[in-house]
């Protein structure tokens, strides 16, 4: 296995400390599945240690049975699932909003994104084998290893999307064990929510009345209206964000690409949570008129990306080449990051552009 400093130097890294960093989106696009190299990285604190020796999971809370799990006692009394889905940064594509005007967060471009074969447990099973209860307003809290301004990093859902059966304690990601960067020795995965409720280095499991009352799910993550800033936010008006929405890049050409004129691919994914994505447009000329991309997609994975390719014949000058996707309920992007900037910068999901010149 590669170092942690190799696998840094293979991504466009937006800190250290904590770490996060994204692939460059060519390099994305090159495969369906995305190795777990170029696997886009979202830290919020350390990362942590753990001897997969003496690693426990706790479930407990609104459970009939408590449940003390070692990491093979988890993986042999549980059946393996593997779920091929997309995980997605709330943040991705935020350096779009950044132009509009200054958001808070990390730069990120179109690459915190991936898909993934995840393996593990389904969660609903663990709730079950510990005795769960029916109550729909119910909250499955998530506690981890790693630390944030002092506290441990926690999150939760609600209790039908983790016993849906999408939804994965992981311990493997493309077969092989997770990275320590992606969350060894287990972590949640929750397909079609953004990534922030999928949490790494997992501890502790409680099943509660009311959603975690942790920083990162009661003051973070959260929807705003654009008047609203970050001095005047109140985290109790703001929408949590859990089910992402529509979103399409432009993977290949890069920004500011020398092209030849004539017939240019142009390549990108395309992701629409649970729905189907149904038709991508393509322009190259800032979307006066459109062309019609070819999709690839997993039929099995309805919680994964659709990749999509499209041949724009362009002439000598300067191009605005754009993307917009559509998805089953006929729901489209809007064209501008203007329509929706907020001071976090999160879930932009505007056409992507990118800026090229054809000689």
């Amino acid at each position: 296995m590669s170092s942690l400093s190799e696998r840094k130097a293979r991504l466009i890294v937006h800190g250290d400390q904590p770490y996060n960093a994204e692939p460059p989106l060519g390099r994305l696009r090159d495969a369906y599945r995305t190795p777990a190299r170029d696997f886009y990285v979202r830290s919020h604190g350390d990362l942590p240690k753990i001897d997969p020796d003496t690693w426990r999971l706790i479930v407990d809370g609104a459970v009939g049975t408590a449940l003390d799990l070692t990491l093979h006692g988890l993986r042999t009394r549980f059946p393996a699932v593997t779920v091929t889905a997309t995980m997605q940064c709330a943040g991705n594509r935020r350096a779009d909003m950044r132009a509009v005007a200054p958001v808070s967060g990390d730069p990120w471009d179109g690459g915190a994104i991936g898909t993934a074969d995840w393996t593990g447990v389904r969660l609903g099973d663990v709730l079950r084998g510990a005795g769960i209860g029916t109550d729909a307003g119910l909250h499955v809290a998530f506690e981890s290893h790693d630390t944030v301004e002092g506290h441990p990093y926690g999150v939760s859902i609600p209790l039908a999307k983790a016993m849906a059966p999408e939804t994965l304690l992981a311990y493997a990601m493309n077969g092989e064990a997770l990275l320590p960067e992606h969350g060894f020795p287990v972590r949640v995965v929750v397909p079609g929510f953004a990534g922030v409720r999928s949490p790494k280095w997992l501890r502790r499991i409680t099943v509660q009345a009311h959603p975690s009352d942790n920083p990162i799910q009661a003051g973070d993550y959260k929807l705003y209206p654009a008047d609203v800033t970050a001095e005047t936010a109140d985290p109790t008006r703001g929408h949590t964000i859990e089910a992402m929405p529509l979103n399409a890049a432009i993977c290949e050409p890069a920004r500011g690409a020398a092209l030849r004129a004539g017939p240019n691919a142009v390549r990108g994914y395309a992701v629409a949570g649970d729905r189907a994505v149904i038709r991508v447009d393509v322009s190259g000329d800032g979307g006066r008129r459109w062309a019609q991309a070819a999709l690839e997609h997993a039929p099995e994975a309805p919680f994964a990306w659709t990749f999509w390719t499209a041949e724009l014949d362009l002439p000598p000058g300067e191009h605005e080449i754009a993307v917009r996707a559509w998805d089953s309920a006929g729901q489209t992007q809007p064209a501008r990051p203007d329509d929706t900037w907020n001071h976090k910068g999160y879930l932009c999901t505007c056409w992507h552009r990118v800026r090229v010149t054809v000689a």
